[in-house]
């Protein structure tokens, strides 16, 4: 299962930013994650936007993941097709961010880690998909 972005649906809202924030948050509380939680988990969706075009930009999770390939300490692994990261074995090293063609890893903030789609889970639908208000992001 992999995301989709249907950018001509796509109008700007970066609802599923948010949900993907709330998701990752230690409270799970769309108010406490953002008035209480510090550090704010990234989101792991970011919205580009370029004139009146703008689609959500989340990690591929491609076949022959260049980021794994490139990762030094085994950190960047796929599991049951979702490539993920392991934040124990990161180091920071950011070979994954350099190597990425879609430039979806980040930073992880505070942490030495990086941060990326991790398609929450794998457990039912992502939450960016779920509140999605245009269905411009589909589960497929």
């Amino acid at each position: 299962m992999r995301i989709r972005i249907h950018e001509e649906f796509c109008i700007g809202c970066r609802l599923c930013e948010i949900m993907c924030i709330v998701k990752h948050s230690r409270s799970g509380k769309i108010l406490k994650a953002f008035r209480e939680e510090h550090p704010r988990p990234l989101p792991r969706v970011r919205v580009e936007e370029e004139g009146y075009t703008s689609f959500a930009l989340q990690c591929r999770h491609c076949e022959e993941a260049p980021c794994v390939e490139n990762c030094m300490t085994g950190a960047m692994h796929r599991e049951e097709g979702v490539v993920l990261c392991d934040e124990e074995k990161c180091v920071g090293c950011l070979m994954c961010v350099m190597s990425c063609p879609f430039g979806v890893i980040q930073r992880g903030g505070e942490k030495k880690a990086v941060s990326k789609c991790d398609l929450c889970g794998g457990k039912g639908t992502p939450p960016c998909v779920e509140y999605c208000p245009n269905e411009a992001l589909t589960y497929e």
